[in-house]
């Protein structure tokens, strides 16, 4: 295995309830039936990572863990005995980032105490919204005042690090509303923000919501002045973007997340969890059922790999690339047309750098097709 970054990243299938507009690999207790539990997945996820060891006798030590999910909170001090499993087997570095996502409803002074106390040294909440009607389209149990008291019980107990999630551009949002919400979360703390334009997927209940005129669908035009929004007010409240749909304080940036557009190695524990190392990349079962037979079985516990060849490479450096601040080498895009991307105003160069401009973010997807013909 090269000696580039290596994170882990522990996916927690579990809910309280399910949001209306999600579509990640989620269940609630009713939706998985009888063979898998909360009690017993710190076990499974556990016999994955000492089957992952035997895979990889000579890997790095881990830089990053990120539980992800889900609502990996739910699974209370359970994420210690796996975190401690993913030291006892890779060794984690000085200074390691251990990040948990929670929901503002799942965790209590208490619960993030011992997190902090176990080695969890960074939360993001997903908050998503402070106006009530806009929770209530997101199907979201969490109040608004809830998903602040959160935010700042994390900080009581010494989180050095906190993050929100939020979602924009949702029916019935106003700018109001969503100045209040970002403004509200910046006041509360956190130095970390990401957010991101509501997705309407297909086979959520928010998509049959949609399709029978119930709601009405996401307008772009008003999700790219949400985003511009969304921009200044985090520069006003000194964060700065990193990565397009990302903010924080300078030396507060997710460095798992960096992880991934920066084509560094990790390994995906847990249902439909997908890893990377050094080309390769596979994904796990994804029912949890599935996923936990294998593991009890000692099979492995993937259902599907490719190894990306060199072009496939290059194309995804520029892909990942382009989305973070800092850009790209220009000596990578020997043959793409930037000096157009420059005289639209849609890329900027810094030395020997290329980066996206403002307007370029918000038309990421196509600048990034036009250096990549």
């Amino acid at each position: 295995m090269s000696p580039r970054p290596f994170g882990f990243y522990v996916h927690v299938p579990f809910c309280a309830t399910r949001c209306g507009y999600c579509d990640f690999n989620t269940y609630t207790a009713e939706e998985l039936g009888a063979g898998v539990s909360r009690a017993t997945y710190a076990d499974t996820v556990i016999g994955e990572i000492r089957w992952a060891r035997n895979q990889l006798p000579e890997a790095s030590p881990v830089e990053t863990v990120f539980f992800g999910g889900g609502t990996p909170t739910l699974l209370g001090t359970d994420l210690i005995r796996i975190l401690g499993a993913i030291d006892e087997e890779f060794g984690l570095t000085p200074g390691a980032e251990v990040t948990t996502e929670a929901n503002p409803d799942s965790v209590t002074p208490a619960l993030l105490e011992a997190l902090l106390d176990g080695g969890v040294n960074r939360i993001s909440f997903g908050v998503q919204s402070l106006a009530p009607h806009v929770l209530a389209t997101l199907e979201r149990t969490h109040t608004p005042g809830r998903a602040l008291e959160a935010i700042a019980e994390a900080r009581r107990a010494g989180f050095a690090q906190v993050s929100a999630d939020l979602i924009y551009a949702t029916p019935g949002e106003t700018d109001a509303d969503l100045a209040a919400s970002v403004s509200a979360v910046l006041e509360a703390g956190v130095d970390h923000l990401s957010a991101y334009s509501l997705i309407v997927e297909d086979g959520t209940r928010l998509a049959a919501r949609v399709r029978r005129g119930e709601t009405p669908r996401v307008d772009d035009d008003i999700a790219a002045e949400r985003y511009a929004m969304i921009d200044e007010l985090t520069a006003a409240a000194g964060l700065r973007w990193y990565e397009v749909s990302n903010w924080a304080r300078p030396g507060s940036e997710c460095r798992h997340n960096l992880g991934y557009w920066r084509d560094a190695d990790w390994w995906g524990a847990g249902p439909g969890a997908h890893g990377h190392l050094d080309g390769r990349r596979w994904w796990n079962l994804k029912h949890p059922a599935s996923y936990a037979r294998a593991v009890a079985d000692r099979v492995a516990p993937i259902e599907g790999e490719e190894v990306v060849d060199e072009a496939g490479r290059r194309l995804e450096r520029v892909l990942l690339g382009m989305r973070l601040r800092e850009g790209l080498a220009i000596s990578a895009l020997p043959e793409a047309p930037v000096a157009e991307l420059l005289d639209d105003g849609l890329v900027e160069i810094h030395a020997d750098r290329i980066s996206l401009t403002r307007q370029g973010r918000l038309l990421a997807d196509g600048v990034v097709r036009s250096l990549t013909p």
